[in-house]
């Protein structure tokens, strides 16, 4: 059923690869037998709202344009006054990416023919009609029982046993997908859907006829694809970007310091391999490539209370134990970063177990946490945001610690994360399903997750294993799409080749006893 109440669309309630371009030309489709074209008055019934919700001025968000061009966003102010209503950030997400998918679709479809009846396109999703084929814009909700919401605050903060933590929200025969614009909300049904990876807050285009029960049958779907890109051969012109092997960047993430002896020799390996101290001559010559390191989040563990001393009173303050702060993680990161530099650059992005904010877009580590290592932040230590933009000699480096893969992964079948990651590409969106499910904060003029310039490679961190694939675009883009595994339970590192974009993950350790 179509409804127009505006509150509906408040959704804060809330290994190679090569993708080639399929130009659909006018055809014949063959609809399903349960849809019936034939014509009828449209089965909703709305009043169209006077007047949208007035939204209050969001936080500033500026892009960080020192060192390596590093960052995505970076807080300038806080807002003041009456919260803001996260629901503005997928009216902003709809109405930048609106215009591609149309003319993707006007492309796909413009004189296709289904049933004798030649495709119209419907403006709103109250313009559909039933019986009539027609195609749609809107943003994806997903209605999932299983899904977080307000009510499992509540019960927290009342001290009730909150519902455990969940692999997925699925819930096979309940699940419902919805198409939602400024106008009203429409319910997707048909078998095309079970091919597609749909998530909240991804912006797409369906084609189909409103059936006899009010809602949408999809047959056929399409997404904006790859945003443009600027050519690496373009950016490497005269400096040998063809030969390739010349140039790496070191990834990793997962570091997962908890000031422990037992973590010290993998990330002393680490080091050592990175500044061409351990090896034979083939791991130094290809370690005195690497030109930069990035650190995908998740540097320090979890927070753990340090084991009691025994015969040490505790202090008390206003009746509670006081809190005690254990240093050893921050210390050991600091070690770990003042043995690298200055010999390489690095850029650490902040992680859910690190002494950051939750809602993305997570802001800078703070140089207090570097006792040592700060001294370098004005040269070759780059503090950025989660997520992160980087320009690295030309070539644009987008990625996270991979908090949004990880709640992607929740709301599709399948363990394809490969595939989600391509999906971001392709919805230009880095974070779909933020702020419904993912933590965000609220933003009023732009929406900063929108992807506007295809990376050249996508990274995300702390993930259960190494995974790597090329995709290209209809237009010639390239990414290289990169999983890094946390260090702590894998202890890999990737090394990927800004001239080619070839990539090769390296592990540590001992083996049969010897090194």
């Amino acid at each position: 059923m179509i409804s127009c109440d505006p509150s509906h669309f408040s959704l804060a309630h809330l290994s190679q690869v090569t993708i080639k371009r399929e130009t659909r030309r006018p055809q014949e489709i063959n609809l399903p037998s349960h849809i019936n074209l034939s014509k009828g008055p449209p089965h909703h019934q709305f009043t169209q709202p006077s007047q949208l919700p007035t939204i209050t001025k969001p936080v500033t968000i500026q892009p960080i344009t020192e060192g390596t061009k590093n960052g995505f966003f970076k807080e300038e102010e806080f807002p003041n006054g009456p919260p803001l209503r996260f629901a503005t950030t997928y009216f902003l997400r709809l109405a930048e990416l609106k215009p591609s998918i149309e003319a993707a679709a006007m492309e796909a479809w413009d004189g296709t023919e289904i049933g004798g009846d030649t495709v119209q396109r419907a403006n709103r999703v109250l313009d559909v009609r039933q019986g009539e084929i027609c195609w749609i814009v809107g943003t994806i909700y997903m209605d999932m029982p299983l899904k977080p919401n307000i009510l499992d605050d509540i019960t927290k903060h009342n001290w009730i046993a909150a519902p455990p933590p969940r692999d997925k929200y699925m819930t096979p025969g309940e699940d419902q997908v919805m198409l939602e614009d400024e106008s009203g909300r429409v319910k997707l049904v048909g078998k095309m859907l079970e091919k597609e990876y749909l998530v909240t807050g991804a912006v797409i285009g369906v084609m189909g006829t409103e059936n006899k029960d009010g809602d949408f049958d999809v047959v056929d779907v399409i997404v904006p694809h790859l945003p443009p890109q600027e050519n690496l051969l373009a950016i490497g012109k005269g400096k040998g970007r063809r030969e390739g092997g010349k140039r790496k960047v070191a990834l990793v993430s997962g570091l997962g310091f908890r000031g422990n002896a037992m973590e010290d020799f993998e990330t002393e390996l680490l080091a050592e391999y990175l500044l061409g101290e351990i090896g034979g001559v083939e791991d130094q010559e290809s370690a005195s490539k690497i030109t930069h390191l990035i650190i995908a989040g998740n540097s320090l563990a979890p927070s753990i209370a340090l084991p009691p001393v025994k015969g040490e009173e505790k202090h008390k303050k206003y009746g509670y134990d006081s809190t005690t702060y254990n240093a050893n993680p921050a210390l050991a990161l600091d070690n770990l970063l003042t043995s690298l530099l200055p010999s390489i650059p690095i850029t650490i992005l902040p992680g859910p177990t690190d002494p950051a904010n939750v809602s993305l877009p997570q802001q800078p580590l703070h140089p207090a946490i570097f006792r040592n290592a700060k001294s370098y932040i004005a040269s070759c230590l780059h503090t950025t945001t989660n997520p992160a933009l980087l320009d690295i000699d030309g070539v644009k480096f987008l990625g996270t610690a991979g908090q949004n893969l990880d709640d992607v992964y929740k709301y599709v079948d399948g363990e394809d994360r490969l595939g989600m990651c391509e999906r971001l590409l392709k919805w230009r969106c880095v974070a779909p399903t933020a702020p419904d499910t993912l933590w965000s904060f609220p933003f009023e003029d732009k929406d900063l997750y929108i992807i506007r310039e295809c990376p050249h490679v996508f990274f995300l961190g702390n993930q259960e294993k190494f995974e790597s694939r090329l995709v290209e675009g209809p237009e010639n883009q390239v990414c290289r799409i990169i999983l890094i595994p946390k260090f702590s339970e894998t202890s890999e590192m990737v090394l990927v080749d800004v001239d080619t974009l070839e990539c090769e993950s390296v592990k540590f350790g001992v083996e049969n006893g010897g090194s």
